[in-house]
């Protein structure tokens, strides 16, 4: 099982940016999908972009497709995610993590994990 560890959270007024990373603890990257989700007070964990393996292709949902990012450094042994436009609702523990599967597997964390602890971020003026 690869394990991510999530940074780059914060504070953000509405229509800021904020960029997130994603390491890999050991190397593997290249070999998985990986995926980024982030879970809002009271709220279910939500799938919000993928990048493949396979080929770099990228998933987002439709709550952030335009605005977010995802990108990846195998080199690095990072993900990035490059979030823009940001709005109050877009707060949220952000969390990446490594799929079994595939990017169509983003609409379920079953097929993500391990889970680590997550990044805060907090879009308010």
């Amino acid at each position: 099982q690869l394990r991510l560890v999530e940074s780059g959270g914060g504070l953000v007024q509405p229509g800021g940016s904020l960029r997130l990373s994603c390491i890999a603890s050991e190397f593997g990257l290249d070999s998985h999908p990986i995926g980024w989700f982030r879970q809002a007070p009271g709220k279910g964990r939500e799938g919000i972009a993928c990048s493949e393996a396979s080929d770099d292709s990228t998933t987002y949902a439709d709550s952030v497709k335009g605005r977010f990012t995802i990108t990846r450094d195998n080199a690095k042994n990072t993900v990035y995610l490059q979030m823009n436009s940001l709005k109050a609702e877009d707060t949220a523990v952000y969390y990446c993590a490594a799929g079994q599967l595939n990017c169509r597997s983003l609409h379920n964390d079953f097929f993500f994990g391990p889970w680590g602890q997550g990044t805060q971020v907090t879009v308010s003026s």
